[in-house]
């Protein structure tokens, strides 16, 4: 089988040459012969040869080896890229051993055994593709690390308590303590998790994100440990959970307080033992997280009812951070409002806008039951409805109970949808359980819904 690399040999012996080119030309692409290694620097220039078969000694009389030693060493000073494979009549293990040390593949004697020599010839071109193929996808995943971390997001923050809890992260993040992190629904607590990662001694690898609220009961297990080919109907090849994946990294539970209490036993055995154990495998794999998790939900109201583990919570909750909601920090609108406004006026490619007085002071007197994510929507529809140069109070339109101004009804049914599951969500305590129930929908459509109103 041919090899799809470049061949140099360098021999002061032309019969020795022809021999090895007649005999070599089947395995490589291309097989090229000189006779002094002179020429060397001239050649490897080109930037073409992937292997280069090196004579040891050149002048007559001279049996040490030395000058085949100091050949490989401007070799791989020129070309680190490109394996050395000696050639010599007068092999000895220490000049082997010496060879090797210095960087060359291998160390083939003369005479030689035509297929020993090829097949040492073909082993070295392919490991040195093997090492490229490795440089390359090493390349890529640090871009790839690179280009998830950075996320494209950025914290807007003015106020003393949003200034106050950016500081404990960055005091938090070069520690290894589990975070927890809670608010309500749309403050950014996965961009303060995010924080957390690119703050911390594990800014270099990747931060996994899982949803524990979208994930379903059955596939929890397959999802987050992994699973082994064959172990059940669908799974057609192995495959990596998230935990593993995130090895050396971070790890984001989001919605954590969504967590069934029979996985969160299986969660808590995991964070105890370190290792994970793949569905349908009978060896553990070790695992290097940094955990952090968040929640909208009150963990410490769940415990004393019973419905999330006391163990667990204190595991998850070496440190706390409490991001306060939206209507308490009332400097973070402004400064939200026009970094959103320029946002999408960029995205959108309108004109700068800029939002008046009345304006402005319509956003900061809304209560934002939706937080951040509520304003980031409200601002792009404004963005992209109105053609003005400048946003006035009418191109904001809330939820008239939600702004605290009236308990009547003018909106449209999805209008009405969301008002129906932000009380029923408030009469149940946030258990989107018995909310659901309620609602006479599943936990998942609910959770769906949640997610589509930006709750």
């Amino acid at each position: 089988m041919t090899a799809k690399g470049k061949l140099l040999i360098v021999d002061d012996s032309k019969s020795i040459l022809s021999a090895l080119e007649i005999l070599l030309q089947d395995d490589f692409e291309e097989v090229k012969s000189i006779a002094s290694p002179n020429q060397l620097p001239a050649f490897l220039e080109t930037g073409k040869y992937d292997l280069v078969l090196l004579d040891m000694n050149f002048s007559s009389g001279v049996n040490t080896g030395n000058e085949g030693l100091y050949w490989l060493s401007r070799i791989r000073e020129m070309r680190p890229d490109v394996e050395v494979v000696l050639f010599t009549a007068y092999g000895d293990v220490e000049l082997a051993v010496k060879a090797l040390k210095q960087g060359a593949a291998d160390f083939i004697q003369k005479p030689w055994d035509n297929e020993k020599l090829r097949t040492t010839l073909r082993n070295v071109f392919q490991l040195q593709q093997s090492k490229k193929e490795i440089k390359e996808l090493k390349r890529k995943e640090n871009v790839l690390k690179s280009e998830i971390n950075r996320g494209g997001n950025l914290i807007v923050a003015q106020s003393p308590q949003m200034l106050h809890v950016l500081n404990l992260v960055r005091r938090v993040a070069k520690t290894d303590a589990n975070v927890l992190i809670t608010g309500e629904n749309g403050t950014g607590k996965e961009l303060i998790a995010r924080e957390l990662h690119l703050h911390s001694k594990k800014a270099g690898e990747i931060m996994v994100t899982v949803d524990m609220g979208a994930i379903s009961e059955t596939l929890f297990e397959s999802e987050l440990f992994g699973h082994k080919k064959g172990s059940f109907t669908d799974a057609r090849e192995d495959r990596t959970g998230k935990i593993e994946n995130a090895g050396g990294g971070t790890l984001f539970l989001d919605e954590i307080g969504n967590l069934p209490l029979h996985l969160q036993t299986k969660l808590l055995t995991v964070m105890q033992n370190r290792s994970i154990t793949p569905v349908g495998s009978n060896k553990s794999v070790s695992v290097n997280v940094r955990l952090v998790c968040a929640t909208n939900r009150n963990l410490g109201e769940m415990v004393a009812d019973g419905s999330f583990r006391e163990d667990l919570l204190y595991r998850i909750n070496t440190i706390h951070i409490d991001i306060p909601p939206l209507r308490e920090r009332k400097e973070d609108i402004v400064a939200l409002a026009d970094f959103f406004l320029k946002k999408y006026c960029g995205k959108y490619r309108k004109q700068c806008m800029e939002i008046n007085e009345a304006g402005m002071d319509k956003l900061k007197n809304y209560r934002w039951p939706g937080n951040v994510r509520e304003l980031q929507h409200t601002i792009e529809k404004a963005v992209i409805l109105s053609d003005k140069k400048e946003l006035t109070s009418e191109d904001f339109n809330f939820n008239p109970t939600a702004a605290g101004t009236s308990d009547a009804f003018d909106g449209t049914i999805e209008d009405m949808e969301r008002k129906m599951i932000v009380r029923i969500l408030q009469k149940s305590g946030q258990n989107l359980s018995a909310a659901a129930v309620h609602l006479g929908i599943s936990r998942q459509t609910l959770y769906n819904k949640m997610k589509k109103y930006n709750l």
